[in-house]
C-alpha cells in the first residue's frame, strides 16, 4: 500500500475510534470539534490521494 493510502486509512481509523470513545460525541450524537477536525483531516487526505491518482493517469 502506498504511504498516502496508509495515512488515509489511519485518519479514517482515528476518526471512527474517536466517535466510538468520545463521551461528548456519544452523548450528543453530534460530532464534537475534535471529531470534525479528524474528519476534515481524512477528507483532505482523500482529496490529495485522488489528485495524485489523477495526475498519474495523465
Amino acid at each position: 500500500m502506498q504511504p498516502s493510502q496508509d495515512l488515509l486509512q489511519q485518519a479514517r481509523a482515528e476518526h471512527e475510534s474517536h466517535l466510538q470513545t468520545c463521551r461528548q460525541c456519544r452523548a450528543d450524537g453530534v460530532p464534537c470539534t475534535a471529531a470534525e477536525h479528524l474528519r476534515r483531516l481524512h477528507n483532505n487526505l482523500a482529496r490529495q490521494a485522488r489528485s495524485v491518482a489523477g495526475t498519474r493517469a495523465l
